[in-house]
C-alpha cells in the first residue's frame, strides 16, 4: 500500500473506533448520568464535544508547517513542565490524585498534553543526534534526563500508568534509534527496580497487586472491580447481550464509561465485539508503523513511531486490565473512553501521524521539468 492508501485506511479505522466509543459511552453512561445529572445525554454530550475539540485541534495541527513544529518541541515539553508543576498549586484533588484543572464543567489534564509534547521532543532530538546517541554524555542523556523529569512530574500526581506509558515510549523510541542493546537492558533493569520499590512503598499499589494475584480473597475490597469486569466479559458470551443490555453498567462495575469501557463492551458485543475492537487496534498499529518504515526522514519516523507506540501501548494496557493480565490501572481505550483530555490528545496525535506522512510524501517526490 501507498502511504496515501495507508492514511486513507487510518482514517476509516480512526471513525470506526470513535463511532464505536461514541455507542459505548451513552451505553455505559446513561444510567450514571441520569442517577447524578437528571438526564442520560449528559456524558455522552461531553464525549461528543471533546470529539469536536479534537477534530479541530487536529486540524490545527495539519495546517503548522511541518518544519515549525518539529522546532516546537523543546518550547511544548517547557510548557508541559509549567503545568505540571501548577497543577500541584491549582489542581482540583479527586481520589487523591491532583491531575486536572477545572474550569466549570469542563477539565484540563496536563499529563495527556505531555505525553505529546515528549513524543514530538524525543523525534526532534533522537533525528538530530542519529550520530551520536550511544555517546552517553551528548547524546542518551539528554533524552534520558527529559523523559525522567517529565515522568517524574506525572509520578507525584500520582500517575504511575501514565508515567509508564511516557517510559515504555522513550524506549520504543531509543531502541528504534538504534541504541546499543546493553544500554537498552540496563535501562529497563533500573526501571523494572524503580518500578518494584514505587509499588511496595505505596499500601494501596500493594493492594492492587494482591488483587491482581487473587482478586477472590478481597472480593468486597480490592478484588471488587477487576471481578465485575469478569462477570461483565462472560456475560456477553459470544455476541453479546446487545447495545443498551448491560447489567454491570447498573452501578455494579466502577468506571464504566472510563477505565473499563472495553468490559461494557464484551458484555453488550461479546466476543464478537471485543475481537473487532482488537482487530481495529492492530490494523492502526500495522498502518502506523507502515506509514512509519515509509518516511523518508528521520524526525517523520521516529514521530509516527512514538505516536503510534503511545496509542497502542494504552489500547494493550487497558485490555490487559480488564482481562485480569495485568494490576487495575486507570487507563482510557484511546478513541473509546469517556474522557476530555484524552480523546482530544488521541486526535492530535492521529494528526500529527498524517502530518509526518504526508509532508514525507512530498520531501520524496522527484522533481518534474517545471519544478527544476
Amino acid at each position: 500500500m501507498t502511504p496515501r492508501q495507508l492514511r486513507q485506511t487510518l482514517l476509516i479505522i480512526i471513525c470506526a473506533l470513535l463511532g464505536i466509543g461514541a455507542v459505548a459511552v451513552y451505553s455505559a453512561s446513561s444510567m450514571a448520568s441520569q442517577a447524578m445529572y437528571g438526564m442520560t445525554l449528559r456524558f455522552v454530550v461531553n464525549h461528543a464535544i471533546a470529539i469536536v475539540c479534537g477534530l479541530t485541534a487536529g486540524l490545527v495541527c495539519l495546517m503548522v508547517p511541518f518544519d515549525r513544529l518539529r522546532q516546537s518541541g523543546r518550547w511544548l515539553v517547557l510548557m508541559s513542565i509549567v503545568l505540571l508543576v501548577l497543577i500541584w498549586f491549582f489542581g482540583q484533588e479527586v481520589g487523591g490524585a491532583r491531575r486536572w484543572f477545572r474550569f466549570g464543567r469542563f477539565s484540563l489534564q496536563p499529563s495527556e498534553f505531555a505525553q505529546v509534547s515528549l513524543v514530538i521532543y524525543l523525534a526532534d532530538l533522537l533525528a538530530r543526534k542519529a550520530g551520536q546517541i550511544n555517546a552517553l554524555g551528548k547524546g542518551l542523556l539528554p533524552p534520558l534526563l527529559v523523559t525522567g523529569l517529565m515522568a517524574g512530574l506525572v509520578l507525584i500526581q500520582p500517575d504511575l500508568g501514565t508515567a509508564i506509558a511516557m517510559g515504555a515510549v522513550a524506549m520504543l523510541l531509543l531502541s528504534v534509534a538504534k541504541v546499543r542493546w546493553p544500554y537498552l537492558v540496563g535501562l529497563v533493569a533500573l526501571a523494572a527496580v524503580t518500578l518494584v520499590f514505587l509499588i511496595a512503598g505505596h499500601e494501596y499499589r500493594r493492594r492492587r497487586i494482591l488483587a491482581f494475584v487473587n482478586p477472590w480473597q478481597d472480593p468486597q475490597g480490592s478484588g471488587y472491580q477487576i471481578l465485575q469486569s469478569y462477570f461483565s466479559l462472560a456475560s456477553g458470551g459470544l455476541t453479546g447481550v446487545g447495545a443498551g443490555g448491560s447489567l454491570q453498567r447498573l452501578f455494579y462495575l466502577p468506571s464504566a464509561h472510563t477505565d473499563f469501557i472495553f468490559a461494557i463492551i464484551g458484555e453488550e458485543l461479546g466476543l464478537v465485539g471485543t475481537t473487532a475492537i482488537i482487530g481495529l487496534f492492530a490494523l492502526f498499529l500495522t498502518c502506523g508503523f507502515r506509514i512509519a518504515l515509509a518516511a523518508q526522514d528521520l524526525f517523520s519516523k521516529y514521530l509516527v513511531c512514538g505516536c503510534v507506540g503511545l496509542v497502542g501501548l494504552k489500547a494493550i494496557i487497558h485490555m490487559a486490565v480488564v482481562t485480569g493480565l495485568m494490576p487495575t490501572k486507570g487507563l482510557p481505550l484511546p478513541m473509546i473512553s469517556y474522557g476530555g483530555s484524552s480523546m482530544v490528545m488521541n486526535l492530535v496525535i492521529c494528526a500529527l501521524i498524517f502530518q509526518a506522512s504526508r509532508a514525507s510524501s512530498v520531501a520524496r517526490q522527484p522533481l518534474t521539468l517545471e519544478g527544476r
